[in-house]
């Protein structure tokens, strides 16, 4: 039998075992996935116990995604580029370091047909989530971004000549394509809360939202009722978990997987209004 699991600091909430497990059925592998909460004084410990007990994989979230990355052997392209790791693989004593989240978000985009290339974009917080939107945007040939926080236009972090960063008071008159959430706001049990309202929805032609938990939004909510392509969070998920096996398992998941995956995870979000 393999191991994997999740390292991370709070994870009684976590979906990952259930996802994890439900793919290893899938694809026929004989695996377990456990929960590690590591305390942040012993994550260099954590991270070398993967070798010591050959952990073939493990999935990284909050607050380990940036730490973890000078523990590793090696970083993939996309990890560097957003500073941040979400999925670890033992691989010949070596661990290899990368970015699912990036992947899981191109679910997103391509499950919905959604063009990116020569499109305007404004993304709505900039968090760890943020970075890795921001990141396939820019890969995938955004003409712009306009990054939307409560933080400063000096401490955007970004050097991109195609991010322009703004507040949220400064947005009402700004027109583009597509319009991202990657804050919490309208996420369980909060399901009042929008990172904006019509004022702002109203001047994008496609809304995607992170958040998978309730399935749709407030903010899609608002979406749909001014007739806007709405995307929820769901496949991002779902997507995530699938790269992270096609990593550890070093095969591609079937389609009829990723499918039935997705429909058991909205099933299960469905109820949530």
């Amino acid at each position: 039998m393999e191991f994997y699991g999740l390292i991370g600091e709070k994870l009684q909430h976590s979906l990952s075992p259930k996802i994890h497990n439900t793919l290893f059925s899938m694809i026929n592998v004989d695996a377990a996935y456990k929960l590690f909460e590591v305390e942040k004084e012993n994550l260099s410990k954590a991270i070398d116990s993967l070798k010591v007990l050959k952990i073939k994989g493990v999935n990284v979230t909050i607050p380990y995604k940036e730490d973890v990355m000078k523990y590793l052997d090696f970083i993939s392209p996309e990890a560097e580029k957003i500073k941040a790791v979400n999925t670890i693989y033992l691989n010949e004593g070596k661990l290899y370091g990368y970015n699912t989240d990036y992947f899981g978000f191109g679910t997103i985009i391509k499950n919905n047909n959604i063009i990116v290339k020569d499109r305007i974009s404004m993304v709505l917080g900039n968090g760890g989530a943020a970075k890795a939107v921001i990141t396939f945007l820019l890969d995938k040939g955004i003409e712009k971004i306009y990054l939307v926080s409560r933080r400063s236009k000096e401490n955007c972090g970004y050097d991109d000549e195609r991010i322009e960063c703004r507040s949220y008071d400064e947005i009402n008159n700004i027109k583009g394509d597509i319009l991202i959430n990657t804050t919490p706001l309208g996420m369980y049990p909060h399901f009042d809360g929008t990172p904006v309202g019509e004022d702002v929805i109203v001047n994008f032609d496609a809304l995607i939202d992170i958040i998978y938990n309730p399935k749709e939004t407030r903010f899609l909510k608002i979406g749909k009722s001014l007739n806007k392509k709405v995307c929820g969070g769901i496949e991002m998920l779902v997507g995530q978990a699938i790269k992270a096996e096609e990593i550890w398992q070093g095969i591609p998941i079937d389609d009829k997987a990723t499918e039935k995956l997705y429909l058991d995870f909205q099933e299960e979000f469905s109820h949530l209004k």
